[in-house]
């Protein structure tokens, strides 16, 4: 070897020797040493997402409008300025924990209202005020200190020093004129000293960069730079005393004039942030990089907190899941505001994406950065009634959302990629990508919508239908590709018979699964009350009785400890009382004891009967009338005494509509019940009681065995509502629909679907792709004129799709 070093060989070694946790450890912190900066921003979002204060909202804008869009890397300035102001962050939260604040005086009272200003603000009183910052503080010197051992603190010092050293020659010079300099002031106007500001920004640099940036050649670039380089040669031969001089007297004017001096300073500020956003916008040079995925990515994780989250963006009395508004026809208002902003967003990046606008994706994230967090943390609280800081699902919302805006300021950075081809799914050619794809196209109208985005923000001469065109057909032959492929991989020796593995594997699964759907709504409705049921015992059990049309003679209502569960003997000895009822036994095996519940009923009405003197005359002569038909509201004929009328046993499904069990009716007869009237001096009712009772009472009363059906899950019950020809006619018959066009549907497919090699179609359908990214359209109608050809005769596709 060359290069050989027996220490380090040695080191070498002694590393390799050790302990596999030892390395881990080694290798964590070599990971957080190469991504320190990455550390100090998690620890400044995550404090600011538990504090959720004015104080802590500053640095996060800051990360992702300054830092993450700084080349290469953030400043020293930007370091310095979180360091200094995370001090007077704790210095300011120390100060306002004393307690002589007023606002200190009633903490309890407070410290859960969003919009008490010291909450607000960040200055509270509260315990722990400062362990996030102090931590915060700790990672931003933990950086520090990388980049002085790495020699990245000052370079930015370094390079400005070595890059403008004539401007920093001048500068020395004139700091040397002010010294030596007092007179000669009136002589200079307004405009002279603007003039002299100007002189301190790199003007030609500027335009050295635009030119770069656009498409000239590289001798103009070099004849510019050679130029620039003559004016400056010329410039530094002018005489120095004379130049401090004439820059002395203008800012000598300028802080005399307060006018100048309001101008100076907007000046300063404004000057070098718009060179900053210029420089990001136009480049010296461009690592083009691609992360739209992964915002969108962040952005469908966005909108999936939404959709299984929103209550916590709306009132506290909102539902707790959508599905249950939704079955109600109601659609939150806090669900429609954010899944409309969240969709809006996701389509004005991709009109971005597809443009390649950097201006507008800059602005945008401006706008973005800015409105999210005015409206996360002065609006949201006030909507919710809560802290942003005791919202746990909008904390992961915006955790995610920062995500989304760091990948989104590494793109402005990086600029977008020069040609946008094809679907990102469509990269490889193998199962995983295969089956992402397809399933990408089963999404309702996202393929639609995709199709129709990409035509409006793209620069083609194709029509609408044209374009669909061509994206049906990559799209075809991509999929063919990555059969091909898989044939290629796992190729099947010719004549030799189809291994059981794959047959049964294959073909089993198919089966099972055709199986499964003819027959799963009477599976579901089987098993979603017999396995995952849940026991729906009654809260009242009420009964009325009415002779005729008359005023209601009974009614009375049990709750509570009137409704009582059978212990394990009662329930014994009730299925030994049916061992010979066929009939009845294979009811009771669908309950469980839990499932019946005995109600005890008071025998004397709860209700007065209040009756006019002519209605009651004329029911008396209709009971007394044996011959006539005296009905109850159940059409039953009745007596004095009501015999058969009573039913001992009910059923409650689970709809509302209870119904008697004849099963355990013996013979199919109801229970007999006593009716009779209680007069006192002045008051009148009835006294029921039941003559065949399991449960002997000493006082008249009424039983009653009600059997509860289990009912579905609340998770279930939007499947379980639709009973089973609900289930076949909405699942079955549109599952089967489409599996008869597949397996029907074969034949006339055959043509563009048994294509032994489609690279040179797949070539074909990428040429458009980038001839449209290059701007040659005219090209581009020639090459869709030659594909829909192909796709029109048999011949040329058969010639086309010829193994090689």
């Amino acid at each position: 070897r060359m290069f050989h070093d027996d220490e380090l060989e040695e080191s070498e070694k002694f590393y390799v020797g050790q302990p596999r946790v030892l390395l881990l450890i080694y290798a964590l912190y070599n990971t957080l040493v190469a991504r320190s900066e990455m550390v100090c921003y998690f620890v400044i979002i995550l404090n600011h997402m538990i504090s959720a204060s004015m104080i802590t909202l500053v640095l996060p804008i800051l990360i992702f409008l300054w830092a993450m869009l700084s080349v290469p890397r953030p400043s020293k300035r930007f370091w310095m300025t979180a360091i200094v102001y995370t001090e007077v962050a704790i210095v300011i939260k120390y100060f306002f924990q004393f307690g002589f604040f007023p606002w200190n005086k009633h903490v309890d009272y407070t410290k859960d209202k969003p919009y008490h200003p010291p909450n607000i603000i960040g200055i509270e009183k509260k315990e722990g005020y400062v362990h996030y910052d102090l931590v915060q503080l700790l990672a931003l010197f933990f950086h520090r200190s990388i980049l002085k051992c790495h020699g990245l603190w000052d370079e930015d010092e370094k390079v400005d020093s070595s890059s403008n050293k004539e401007d920093t020659d001048d500068e020395l010079s004139l700091t040397g004129g002010r010294r030596n300099s007092s007179a000669s002031l009136t002589s200079v106007n307004l405009a002279a000293s603007v003039e002299s500001i100007h002189v301190h920004f790199p003007e030609q640099q500027t335009a050295i960069r635009r030119k770069s940036s656009s498409s000239i050649s590289q001798l103009s670039h070099r004849s510019s730079f050679s130029s620039h380089r003559s004016k400056r040669d010329i410039f530094k031969n002018i005489n120095h005393t004379t130049l401090s001089l004439y820059f002395l007297q203008c800012k000598l004017y300028v802080i005399k004039s307060h006018c100048g001096l309001c101008c100076f300073r907007t000046l300063q500020v404004y000057v070098p942030i718009r060179q900053f956003f210029y420089n990001l916008i136009h480049p010296d040079y461009s690592a083009v990089t691609d992360v739209y995925v992964l915002m969108f990515l962040a952005d469908t994780v966005d909108f999936i907190i939404i959709v299984f989250g929103f209550w916590a963006f709306g009132k506290h009395s909102a539902a707790a899941d959508i599905t249950s508004s939704l079955s109600e026809d109601q659609v939150p208002e806090a669900f429609l505001v954010m899944v409309l902003i969240q969709f809006g967003t996701m389509v004005v990046d991709r009109a971005l994406y597809l443009k390649k606008t950097v201006m507008g994706k800059v602005i945008f994230q401006v706008i973005l950065v800015f409105g999210i967090h005015f409206w996360m943390f002065f609006i949201l609280p006030g909507v919710t009634e809560r802290k942003f800081s005791q919202n746990t699902v909008a904390q992961l919302w915006y955790f995610v959302k920062c995500v989304y805006f760091g990948l989104s300021a590494y793109q402005i950075r990086c600029g977008y990629p020069t040609r946008v081809l094809g679907n990102f799914l469509t990269k490889s050619y193998n199962y995983v990508n295969l089956f992402l794809f397809q399933g990408f196209r089963l999404v309702p109208f996202l393929t639609e919508l995709r199709a129709v985005m990409d035509w409006v923000w793209t620069d083609t001469t194709l029509s609408l239908s044209s374009w669909i065109c061509v994206e049906d057909i990559y799209a075809h032959i991509f999929i063919l590709k990555c059969w091909r492929e898989s044939e290629k991989r796992y190729p099947q020796p010719r004549g030799q018979k189809k291994k059981k593995v794959v047959k049964y594997g294959m073909g089993g699964m198919i089966i099972v699964l055709l199986i499964c759907i003819v027959w799963f709504p009477l599976l579901f409705m089987s098993l979603i009350k017999s396995v995952a049921g849940v026991t729906n015992k009654p809260l009242d059990v009420s009964i009325t009785i009415t002779l005729g049309g008359y005023q209601p003679i009974f009614t009375m209502s049990a709750q509570q400890n009137q409704l009582k569960s059978l212990d394990p003997n009662e329930f014994n000895d009730f299925l030994r009382s049916y061992r010979g009822n066929t009939a009845a036994l294979q009811f009771l095996e669908g309950y469980a004891r839990e499932d019946i519940t005995r109600a005890d009923l008071e025998g004397n009405s709860n209700s007065l009967w209040t009756i006019s003197p002519p209605s009651r005359e004329k029911m008396i002569q209709g009971l007394r009338d044996l011959d006539a038909d005296f009905t109850l509201v159940i059409s039953w004929t009745i007596q004095r005494t009501l015999e058969e009328v009573y039913p001992y046993y009910i059923k409650a499904p689970s709809d509302s509509l209870a119904k008697p069990i004849k099963q355990l009716l013996k013979d199919c007869k109801w229970e007999n019940i006593t009716v009779s009237l209680v007069k006192n001096t002045s008051e009148e009712w009835w006294v029921l009681n039941q003559l065949g009772k399991k449960q002997k009472t000493p006082h008249e009363s009424l039983e009653l065995f009600i059997f509860s059906d289990k009912v579905s899950p609340p998770s279930l019950g939007f499947l379980a509502g639709y009973g089973i020809m609900g289930l076949y006619a909405s699942v079955v018959l549109v599952i089967g629909k489409f599996v008869r066009e597949f397996f029907s549907g074969i034949s006339h497919s055959i043509m563009f679907e048994e294509l032994p090699n489609v690279d040179r179609i797949l070539k074909l359908c990428t040429d458009i792709f980038l001839v449209r990214e290059t701007g040659e359209l005219e090209l581009e109608e020639d090459l869709y004129a030659k594909l829909i050809f192909l796709y029109r005769s048999p011949e040329t596709m058969i010639k086309w799709t010829r193994e090689k």
